[in-house]
């Protein structure tokens, strides 16, 4: 326990959970925006494409988990 490090009580408060929504939403919506873009194949599309609806179902699921009292508020 010696050499656990010090953290005082405001290093351990959680992230702002409306701003990290937002910006999970923010990055999903910019990358459904390089659909159009400068390339062939469909290869960048459906990477694109999988990886924004992987970000809108994270933000569905916290909120659904939130909701139903599954997850702590606090965290």
């Amino acid at each position: 326990m010696a050499e656990e490090p010090v953290y005082a009580p405001d290093q351990l408060k959680p992230g702002n959970r409306k701003s990290a929504r937002i910006g999970a939403l923010g990055t999903a919506v910019v990358l459904l925006t390089m659909l159009w873009g400068n390339h062939e194949g469909n290869t960048e599309n459906i990477w694109l494409i999988g990886t924004a609806a992987m970000l809108v179902l994270i933000v569905l699921g916290d909120v659904v988990l939130r909701r139903n009292g599954l997850k702590p508020n606090d965290q």
